[in-house]
């Protein structure tokens, strides 16, 4: 019988087999060679035991007959990489110089021996198997030990690919708004006036808008590793050469915030198109929570470092060091990211089965069938909720510091500490969303039916704290306001922003340029329609605005999104 039906003590004090016969409680533990799979032990000087089941070809039993229950083979228990044992007879016992534990789980010092009628391990025959002096003792099967890399080995490969997404995105948005920080000493030291500063803080969009659906198509056929490292590589050279272009002039200036414009702009295309092959969907939502993120962690950075940096170096400091960032990230990238799982040499079996379980090929597209793309309703319907969703959120985001300061009666510094707030809660509320959307998924509940619900918060949220604010009397009050309705917005990373994976794998990238650029649209005409709201009528009149088309965007939503594939 196996020696996985072993019952044994909590303590292991003593082990008790089928056959009525007791394994009692001594120094060290021993195991003949049979037919059947087992585990091995080790003993440490500090008096515990670790254990390990090994998957071998080789299998170890007490004896033939001897049966336990299965409460070792139920335990997840430690593993060993051992380089030498002895052997003495059929009776293997690993060296105690060579061995070393990992994940181990301490239980009782124990031996287990008995004596059969076929076998009869005597004292003196253990004497026998003793090891020499040294720190461990352990008996082994004889057979092939996997060999055990360490814990940062070990680490899943396509939450690699995710941790260096959220650190481009942190980047990304840390080299964006280091120019609304900058930009005041610079206006100063080069007399521009206002309709000058507004020119450079808006040529940044010139370029990020013309390479949304590029980037997508270039992801989609060459793959999003590339992709993505050139654009992280653009827009660092671009940030670092920004205090030389400010310094030749104007038009130069204009030129670079551009180019940087164009970097950034493949960041979201390619972001997307890397994860959808790599993320199973079980994972998707909080994987693209948790790369997203990071910008609004690069923007809290950058909102919090840049005005130390210029105080003490100067305004170009900011732009040289965040630029320089990117060349240590591009290094990493080069070496431990791949643009598919297919790619990947040192991707585990295991892993590359969990991430390709139930899909389809996800090799690169040659053709991006436009036609077909536009004629989907659930592509239209993310286009609309993406516009209807950022011209709220960029509005918030734009003209927050100037609420803060024309309505609430905050001074500058105030404004500028209450603009990191929604920021952070974003950040929270974005890897909360993305683990609830996860689990309800793993509990069956159907994808679209996820994508709708968290999505309907990601709208109606924000539309009731808007409404709020006008009933609203104190500041703080006002505050929590504003940072609720950016935290239910923050939803919308596990609905809309998930979505283009699930409806189109393979033109992920594509997709999310498509909905992105009506995003940034929507972010460009919505600061400006609020200037002129402003200059004839009142914030309530722009909150309306807002509110209005958060419900637009809750409807359509609704009625035309799904979470299953339209696109093969």
């Amino acid at each position: 019988m196996a020696i996985g039906s072993l019952i044994c003590s909590r303590n292991f004090d003593s082990f008790v087999g089928s056959a009525g016969k007791v394994c009692h409680q001594e120094q060290s533990i021993s195991y003949h060679k049979g037919e059947l799979s087992g585990i091995a032990a080790a003993r440490f000087p500090h008096g515990s035991f670790f254990y390990q089941k090994f998957h071998s070809r080789m299998a170890i039993a007490f004896t033939p007959g001897f049966s336990c229950s299965p409460f070792i083979q139920q335990k997840n228990i430690g593993r060993y990489e051992c380089s030498s044992y002895s052997s003495v007879g059929n009776w293997c016992q690993l060296s105690k110089r060579q061995c070393r534990h990992f994940d181990y789980v301490k239980v009782n010092r124990t031996r287990a021996y008995y004596k059969s009628e076929e076998y009869d391990i005597t004292d003196a025959a253990l004497d026998s198997l003793k090891c020499t002096e040294g720190s461990a003792e352990a008996v082994l099967i004889e057979g092939n030990l996997q060999e055990t890399s360490p814990w940062w080995q070990q680490f899943p490969k396509r939450w690699v690919i995710v941790l260096l997404c959220f650190c481009a995105f942190l980047l990304c948005n840390m080299d964006r708004v280091n120019m609304s920080i900058a930009i005041l000493p610079m206006s100063q030291e080069f007399n521009w006036n206002s309709a000058t500063v507004g020119l450079i803080q808006s040529s940044f969009f010139w370029g990020y808008l013309m390479t949304q659906i590029l980037g997508g198509i270039w992801a989609d056929k060459i793959g999003g590793k590339l992709v993505l490292g050139f654009g992280v590589v653009w827009w660092s050279v671009a940030t670092v050469l920004t205090p030389i272009a400010a310094r030749i002039g104007l038009p130069f200036l204009l030129m670079m915030r551009a180019f940087m414009g164009l970097g950034e702009g493949v960041a979201m295309p390619a972001m997307n198109n890397i994860l959808s092959k790599w993320i199973p969907v079980s994972e998707r939502s909080r994987s693209l929570a948790l790369v997203y993120s990071g910008m609004y962690l690069g923007s809290v950075t950058g909102l919090a470092v840049s005005p130390i940096l210029i105080h003490k170096f100067g305004w170009p400091s900011v732009f040289y060091l965040f630029g320089s960032l990117g060349s240590i990230w591009f290094a990493l990238w080069l070496r431990k990211a791949y643009s598919s799982p297919k790619d990947d040499p040192e991707l585990s079996a295991q892993e590359e089965k969990l991430i390709l379980w139930g899909s389809t090929s996800k090799e690169p597209v040659s053709v991006i069938p436009w036609k077909l793309i536009l004629s989907k309703a659930p592509v239209w319907a993310l286009i609309i909720s993406h516009f209807c969703h950022n011209w709220g959120t960029f509005i918030l985001l734009t003209w927050m510091p100037t609420y803060y300061n024309q309505v609430l009666k905050f001074n500058l510094t105030e404004s500028g500490l209450f603009c990191v707030l929604p920021w952070l809660t974003m950040a929270l509320f974005a890897n909360i969303g993305g683990w609830i959307a996860d689990t309800l998924v793993s509990k069956g509940l159907s994808i679209t039916a996820v994508r709708k619900i968290m999505q309907s918060i990601g709208f109606l949220g924000p539309a009731f704290f808007l409404t709020q604010l006008s009933h609203v009397r104190t500041p703080a009050m006002a505050v929590l306001c504003m940072a609720c309705s950016q935290g239910s917005d923050a939803f919308s990373q596990s609905g809309l922003y998930s979505n283009h994976q699930d409806i189109g794998p393979r033109y992920a990238g594509v997709l999310l340029g498509l909905s992105n650029t009506a995003g940034v649209l929507a972010g460009v005409f919505g600061t400006a329609a609020t200037g002129y709201i402003l200059q004839r009528g009142s914030w309530d009149d722009v909150f309306k605005v807002a509110v209005v088309l958060y419900i637009i965007g809750t409807l359509v939503w609704n009625i035309f999104s799904t979470g299953e594939k339209v696109l093969d």
